[in-house]
């Protein structure tokens, strides 16, 4: 009735003197699957990892990929830096670990050396003498050829004019240059010999005028180059110094040459060091009026693994589609929303990349984008930063559209194993990218070895937690209950979340008695309290039947009445109640009718067991006669519905009573499912359902022949309360354990069963007998009525053409 666990095998005074646990314990199957999926490089060999809530598969698998992780080379850095040929597409540098810190940092103060050094350079004497030694030469050259035009102009009668179009010949007429009005009242020849003369004169003009652009021009390129030659004198040997740092990596030698040219092509944004102040004066500038020239040679260090040590491993607790693949940031600037490179953030995709990054499948799949973001990232093998409502077409905005970085994570889903059930059938992309199951199991076989495992366990819980350590006794109680939990006698309860809180009830306990250890009065203790704390609803049914609200016999014999089990759960507790299950029996060709099934109360699982009684029934009665039955089965009282079949021995017991006029020992409850030969299958919730009469008998009174009938396959998975154990060993209280239905009613009638003889009659008197002789009486009887024995009900007729 309860497999006892013996303190002194412990080997141990308490677990003080243990050695905290390192390992997973009981997942050898899960723990080769995570050594497999860790290792495999392969393309599509993420994992989802099922297990349910409390088996400690996230603590254990985090610290497994961390142990895995430390001995894995550290990935690289990553950054966003500016793209100036297109700022809308930035661009990515992939440097060793470490190094993009520095980078960044070496960017920093070449930026704030800039500053200084290009005002300063173009501020500079030496600067302004070169400068004007330069346009000195080409000034005077222009002076020269303006001189000549000029006197030409003259001595042909002329005046040159400068106006925005241009430079006009206007006529001089006595030293006086003449106006639009003075040329139209001119005579006719001398309008023609003026305009003769000036068309030969523009026509010279024309190529003096080239010479003066051309030297514009010269001076422009000559000024433009002198301006790079000092300013390559003032950045030069702080980019050399910066670009011999990074000569080896590509990317970032063509960054800072990128950069380099850049500076030179505008220049005259750094050239004077009061441009900032001067913008700042304007009453109302705009906000490209107040950008900073050089935030375009900052860096933005998107991953940085410069303190990380092995692969990175990362856990996701909050999903959502920017903080697992990134976003990039906007700010408000008069109403406008501006962005650009140094706002891209990454997300946690980033910040595991090249490592491993694990998720709750059901966060993940709670937050609207995150799965499909995801699957679409491993399936291109790239991180890509995109905002949502672009992805699907929502809103479409210029925005900018970063080069994606390679994805090297392993993913590593947590989960249910009915979620990977139905992602595994409805979503052919998890196939291909989740192929590695590491399932998790609920139980581990207790055995020696996983018993000390076991309290291997409860000594890093004390340890980690600062909990009082549990002595033997104590130890031997956890695992008890333990196998209680999982409610079976070789098994071991995997669940160490549940097994964790026991520990932390019975630390309570043991503090408020100033105790050094926690001992098995603790445990126990702990244990009971936590059920006292649950089982009101409990008390309130079982009140409600000792006074009479539920008719529920515990003594007395009644034919066609079976007092059956059933399991209530509240949740986070269980309990079994005792239900009142009858039979009425009449001529007809109906069979068995389920009055639960017919009011639409009861479940298909159900229904299922009382269609099973019709097969029982016809394979041992009815094969020299037609089964000419009308019997009716229903759980009294019942008002919230019936499900599962454990209750269809004892719906069978009631019919065969029923059919045979024995009557049942109401003392005895019953539980267990039946198939159509007889025999007598297991169920669930077996010790709820004992305890839960076992509290009924007792609250009206122990008298010894109070007892609960199981299925012997049931017998292993007993872990009774001491109190019922001791209780059976007193002789207040008995279990019986049956295979099949006819040891079942003779325990509950005292009389035999009988056996089928050669030519197919049972032994007179027995249980088997009478009931034959009943069919066969009923058979003969329908014949009287020629009505009855040729017409069906039509609804039976429609539910049996349905079933």
């Amino acid at each position: 009735m309860r497999n006892t666990c013996d303190a002194n095998m412990m080997q141990c005074g308490s677990t003080q003197d243990l050695t905290p646990l390192t390992e997973i314990i009981g997942q050898d199957r899960a723990v080769r699957a995570l050594k497999f999926g860790l290792g495999i490089k392969n393309h599509g060999f993420n994992m989802y990892v099922a297990g349910y809530p409390g088996t400690g598969r996230k603590t254990a698998v985090k610290n497994f990929v961390e142990a895995q992780a430390k001995v894995q080379p550290v990935p690289s850095d990553w950054l966003y830096v500016n793209n100036f040929g297109n700022q809308y597409e930035p661009k990515t540098i992939e440097l060793p670990q470490g190094k993009g810190r520095e980078f960044r940092e070496n960017m920093k103060n070449f930026i704030e050396n800039i500053k200084t050094a290009l005002p300063k350079a173009f501020e500079s004497e030496d600067y302004v003498t070169k400068r004007e030694a330069t346009l000195r030469g080409i000034e005077n050259k222009r002076k020269q050829l303006i001189e000549q035009i000029t006197a030409k102009a003259q001595s042909e009668g002329f005046v040159i004019q400068t106006t925005p179009m241009g430079l006009l010949l206007i006529p001089v007429l006595d030293g006086k240059p003449l106006s639009e009005e003075e040329m139209l009242a001119l005579p006719q020849d001398i309008k023609t010999k003026l305009a003769e003369k000036r068309e030969k004169l523009e026509k010279e003009f024309s190529y003096t005028m080239r010479q003066l652009i051309d030297m514009e021009r010269q001076i422009h390129d000559t000024l433009k180059k002198l301006n790079k030659e000092v300013a390559l004198y003032a950045i030069g040997n702080q980019l050399q110094s910066i670009r011999e740092k990074y000569q080896a990596i590509p990317e970032a030698a063509n960054y800072l040459k990128a950069v380099e040219n850049d500076i030179l092509d505008n220049l005259q944004q750094f050239a004077q060091r009061n441009n900032e102040a001067q913008q700042q004066q304007l009453p109302f500038s705009m906000p490209w009026m107040r950008e900073d020239p050089y935030k375009k040679y900052e860096v933005n260090l998107i991953i940085d693994n410069s303190e990380t040590r092995g692969a990175p491993v990362v856990m996701e607790t909050n999903p959502t589609y920017h903080n697992l693949l990134g976003r990039t940031e906007k700010e408000a600037q008069f109403g406008a929303l501006t962005t650009d490179f140094s706002m891209i953030r990454g997300g946690s995709i980033h910040k595991a990349n090249g490592g491993y990054l694990i998720i709750s499948v059901e966060e993940l799949l709670r937050n609207p984008f995150s799965y499909d973001g995801l699957k679409r990232n491993l399936k291109d093998g790239h991180i890509i930063i995109e905002e949502p409502e672009e992805r699907y077409g929502f809103l479409s905005v210029k925005t900018i559209k970063p080069q994606p970085i390679p994805l090297t994570t392993k993913i590593i889903l947590i989960g249910d194993p009915n979620i990977y059930q139905l992602m595994f059938n409805l979503d052919p992309d998890f196939r291909e990218l989740f192929k590695v199951k590491a399932e998790f199991d609920t139980t581990m076989p207790r055995t020696d070895e996983k018993v000390k495992a076991y309290a291997a366990f409860v000594c890093t819980l004390c340890d980690r937690e600062h909990l009082k350590h549990l002595d033997s006794g104590g130890l031997a109680k956890i695992v008890e209950y333990s196998s209680r939990v999982v409610e079976d006698q070789q098994k071991l309860s995997t669940q160490f979340s549940v097994i964790a809180d026991a520990v932390r009830e019975s630390n309570f306990y043991a503090s408020e008695d100033k105790s050094e250890f926690i001992t098995a009065q603790h445990v126990k203790r702990a244990i009971e309290e936590k059920i006292f704390r649950n089982k009101l609803m409990q008390e309130k049914i079982h009140e409600m039947i000792t006074r009479g609200f539920f008719l529920i016999d515990t003594a007395e014999q009644k034919a066609g009445q079976v007092n059956g089990l059933s399991v209530m759960s509240l949740g986070d507790f269980a309990f079994g109640i005792p239900s009142r299950v009858t039979a009425s029996i009449g001529l007809g060709r109906e069979g068995v009718v389920d009055i639960e099934r017919e009011a639409k109360m009861g479940g298909p699982i159900h229904t299922k067991g009382v269609l099973i009684l019709s097969g029982y029934l016809s394979d041992r009665y009815a094969r020299d006669k037609p089964l000419s039955l009308s019997a009716r089965l229903v759980f009294e009282q019942s008002y919230s519905g019936v499900e599962g079949d454990s209750a269809s021995s004892t719906e069978l017991y009631s019919l065969l009573s029923a059919l045979s006029g024995i009557p049942i020992k109401q003392n005895i409850a019953v539980t267990g499912s039946v198939n159509q030969k007889g025999e007598v299958q297991a169920i669930g919730g077996v010790n709820e359902k004992i305890e839960g009469f076992y509290e009924i008998c007792k609250a009206r009174g122990l008298t010894g022949d109070q007892a609960v009938m199981i299925p012997e396959s049931n017998v292993q998975n007993l872990m009774l309360k001491e109190e019922v154990v001791n209780a059976v060993k007193e002789d207040k209280f008995s279990i019986y354990a049956v295979k099949t239905i006819d040891e079942g009613v003779e325990v509950l009638t005292g009389k035999k069963a009988g056996h089928q003889q050669s030519d197919g009659t049972y032994e007179k008197d027995t249980i088997n007998y009478l009931v034959d002789k009943t069919l066969q009486m009923m058979a003969d009887k329908l014949r009287e009525y020629p009505l009855l024995s040729s017409e069906t009900n039509p609804r039976r007729t429609e539910d049996r053409t349905h079933n």
